[in-house]
């Protein structure tokens, strides 16, 4: 459980840092299973595989994977687990649920995340708010691309445009500031808060589990959320030939 100040400071600042949150065995549980992933066929219809090409090599790399959820027990138990569902309805101020869930490998040569906020991927149509949590399943560095946030932001609403990264005047007032995480950690941030990875040009991967909640008083809009988004983003092994399709947000 966490204390009324540290609620009070991520109410503050639309984040919250928390060192060593996930327990030593669960971790080496976390790490396992997500080497399992990576190791997944493309399956259409199951989990989702994105992939991107490498600047440095053009080399076909893994990008992330969403959907797991129904297909991991050991994913799904820790979705569920008051160490990550029972923290996220803490800080929401009641039951949360959960929204969706994937892993960013940004593996080396991995390109980064332009700045904006989720709230601009239209997430407002299943629920007003959103809080991910960010669990480093390997060390998050500056230097390998390290999430970036803005503290105070999120109070100010909708900062940028739909589907659009934030730019130009939008980002004249927002201070990015490096969050490094170590395996274990768990960053804590809404739906509004500015921010930003950048490319890993390391030879080491970088890899980071998001699981995102919502209130449950507001409605489990999970299943819709990923039939939505395979019918105008879906993975590679799902793809129509000869069809252009951009990632926006």
């Amino acid at each position: 459980m966490l204390d009324h100040q540290t609620v009070s400071s991520f109410r503050n600042n639309g984040f919250l840092v928390l060192k060593n949150w996930v327990p030593p065995a669960a971790l080496a549980d976390l790490i396992g299973w997500t080497d399992d992933l990576q190791g997944w066929p493309e399956m259409p219809g199951k989990a989702m595989k994105y992939f991107e090409t490498s600047k440095d090599k053009g080399e076909k790399l893994l990008q992330r994977i969403e959907n797991f959820y129904p297909f991991h027990d050991g994913f799904r138990t820790l979705c569920d687990s008051e160490t990550l569902l029972g923290t996220a309805s803490q800080l929401l101020g009641e039951p949360a649920v959960l929204f969706k869930e994937k892993i960013n490998f940004k593996l080396a040569g991995g390109e980064g995340f332009e700045p904006h906020q989720d709230a601009q991927a239209d997430w407002g149509r299943y629920a007003s708010l959103h809080l991910t949590a960010m669990v480093s399943v390997d060390a998050c560095t500056p230097e390998n691309g390290c999430l970036e946030i803005v503290a105070g932001h999120h109070r100010r609403g909708l900062i940028g445009d739909m589907w659009k990264p934030l730019h130009g005047e939008q980002l004249a007032e927002l201070d990015f500031s490096p969050v490094p995480s170590q395996p274990g950690d768990v960053i804590f941030f809404d739906s509004f808060t500015p921010h930003r990875s950048a490319p890993n040009r390391t030879t080491q991967a970088r890899r980071v589990l998001y699981i995102t909640y919502n209130r449950r008083a507001e409605g489990d809009a999970r299943l819709q959320y990923y039939r939505d988004k395979r019918a105008s983003f879906p993975p590679d092994c799902e793809r129509e030939p000869g069809t252009s399709y951009a990632y926006k947000v």
